[in-house]
């Protein structure tokens, strides 16, 4: 896992320094390696983070000099040795063992259907020399990411916007759909907007073809179907949880793959633990695991210490518990800010931030739960959707809104209001889709393919990566999130949600992690805003400075400041916190 910037001009050349000083702001992501290289109307930069192959032979940007091709990417193609072996039947030969070499390969043997082979995350840019065509690529469930921007007649592109904004010339006014999406949605804003109007993002499973006079050709690669396949049917519920298993199985498996040792991120819920049960099943023995916790607030718990010592002590794994003092989750949050390629909300940010800081003084590499939920229905707005009416949009807003279109007025200036309400818009397009049979299945993929991606997912790989660690999430496994598509929805819902993966976990996993409630990552010190916390949201939101921003309107902020836990969102947020994270995140990437 790396960072990667590159620019692609129309004109006679790139600007190199410009390629070089975005490439410069990602050292965090790749600290054990740089290089640069240039051709034409091309330039690209690299940041390494060795994972595979920790030779120079894995250096990028990666040059195939007898086919013609150059490439900078961003991930890991968990079967890259299966590849391998496949092209060399082909007559290839490699260079190196890494990853990076195969996706040559498979370019100039599959041409652009390479990426229907690539089991893995990744993003890259791959660069023909003889046909000047640009190939950019994001992976199926957007794990890394890829951001572009328009400057004077060149493309840019990086894995963070904030390099591009090192490179200059960004268009940095915000964008009022992309901000009204992340009032509604909990920041979440889908692909291809961001909150700036200069930068756009490859959606995930998307390829983006460049021609040398700019011409651009975009196309979608993959997408789970949601509908009942006839090659399902019989299927009972075990059936359906011994799939699951062994897919999860694979899942877990293809994700050890690498040439430094890997850990996981142990939360003590039901998807961790199910991460480590399958790693001991298959032999892994003083697994490295790590948990954090905080402070407790009243009657907020700041830990789950007590399930994840469970597993570390059933599983025999090397644990680590971390316990960050509420003074530390203050201190972060600049650095946390920093970290965010866009503004996050969720109170847990910061919390990744800390553990991925202390996991990399031993690791560069930890498999993480990420995605469960989503995928197999274990969040409580769910359920509403099973009996929905309709296209099921009316109860997926009432469950999952921030706010009502008609409540933007109170919130924003003038200049930032718009007539009609692209959220909802956005909703019934999405909803409107084939290949979805229920209300519930559209819900689940839309979770999936848009909201998931543009939080939890950008969240880890934000705040891993500012630490130069490599997040892996099994549960995005794009077989294993076909097959969960596949499943029918009330096997999803049973058991208090996730009822097939609580059933796939049935003798691997202790009935006590299994049953218990469903919790969230605890962060007390941000659920409850006082003291230091609710200073620094003060100074933020100060009056004169609401107004200069021209943003928000001072009397809303001042009636959330007036009494700053008495208003939370629909999932239960701080609405306080949620436009205060926006302020600071624009005033810390100086926009």
């Amino acid at each position: 896992m790396c960072g990667f910037a590159g620019e692609l001009t129309t004109g006679p050349s790139p600007d190199r320094d410009a390629v070089e000083r975005m490439a410069a702001t990602m050292s965090d992501r790749g600290p054990d390696g740089a290089g640069s290289w240039a051709q034409g109307r091309i330039a690209l930069a690299h940041r390494r983070l060795k994972i595979i192959d920790l030779s120079s032979a894995g250096d990028q940007p990666m040059v195939d000099a007898e086919l013609g091709l150059t490439i900078v990417f961003n991930g890991c193609i968990y079967n890259h040795r299966e590849l391998r072996s496949e092209l060399e039947r082909e007559g290839y030969q490699f260079s190196s063992t890494s990853d990076t070499e195969v996706i040559l390969k498979a370019h100039d043997h599959w041409g652009h259907r390479c990426i229907e082979f690539f089991a893995g995350m990744f993003a890259f840019a791959l660069y023909e020399h003889d046909t000047g065509l640009l190939f950019l690529a994001r992976d199926r469930l957007g794990i890394k990411p890829l951001y572009l921007a328009e400057v004077a007649g060149s493309l840019r592109f990086a894995s963070t916007l904030p390099a591009l904004l090192a490179g200059g010339g960004v268009d940095t006014e915000l964008d009022p759909v992309a901000l009204h999406h992340y009032l509604t949605w909990h920041a979440a804003m889908p692909s291809p907007r961001t909150i700036l109007k200069g930068v756009s993002k490859l959606a995930p499973a998307t390829v983006m073809i460049v021609a040398p006079d700019g011409r651009r050709v975009t196309e979608s690669y993959w997408r789970a179907d949601y509908t009942r396949h006839p090659r399902f049917a019989g299927w009972e519920a075990e059936d359906w949880a011994e799939a699951v298993r062994d897919a999860l199985r694979i899942a877990v498996e293809r994700r050890m793959v690498s040439d430094v040792p890997v850990g996981v991120l142990l939360s003590g819920g039901l998807d961790s633990s199910l991460i480590v049960a399958l790693l001991a099943e298959g032999g892994q023995r003083g697994l490295a695991t790590f948990s954090i916790g905080f402070d407790g607030i009243g009657e907020h718990e700041g830990d789950e210490f007590e399930f994840s010592d469970l597993i570390a002590k059933q599983f025999e794994t090397d644990h680590r518990q971390i316990h960050v003092p509420e003074s530390r989750l203050l201190e972060s949050l600049d650095g946390a800010i920093a970290a965010m390629s866009e503004p996050m909300v969720s109170h847990d940010t910061v919390a990744f931030y800390l553990l991925a800081q202390e996991v990399a003084r031993s690791h560069k590499v930890v498999q993480s739960g990420q995605g469960a939920d989503e995928v197999f229905a274990g969040y409580f707005w769910y359920p509403p959707l099973a009996d929905a009416d309709g296209t099921g949009a009316d109860a997926y807003e009432a469950a999952f809104f921030d706010r009502p279109h008609a409540e933007m007025a109170e919130v924003l200036q003038a200049r930032y209001l718009l007539s009609e309400d692209p959220s909802r818009a956005y909703l019934d397009w999405h909803f409107r889709q084939p290949g979805a049979d229920s209300p519930l299945d559209r819900a689940l993929r839309l979770d999936t393919e848009v909201m998931l991606v543009e939080h939890p997912v950008k969240r880890v790989d934000n705040m891993t990566m500012a630490w130069g660690l490599e997040a892996r999430t099994p549960f995005l496994d794009h077989e294993l999130v076909e097959l969960a598509a596949a499943c029918p929805p009330e096997l999803k819902l049973a058991n208090g949600g996730k009822g097939v993966l609580k059933a796939a976990s049935r003798g691997l996993v202790p009935d006590a992690v299994i049953d218990r409630p469903k919790a969230y990552f605890p962060v007390p010190a941000f659920y409850k805003l006082e003291g230091a916390t609710l200073e620094l949201i003060r100074e933020t939101l100060d009056e004169a400075a609401v107004r200069d921003r021209g943003l928000l309107r001072p009397e809303y902020v001042k009636r959330l400041l007036a009494a700053p836990n008495d208003h939370v969102t629909t999932l239960g947020g701080s609405t306080l916190w949620h436009i205060a994270l926006l302020e600071l995140w624009l005033t810390r990437h100086g926009i």
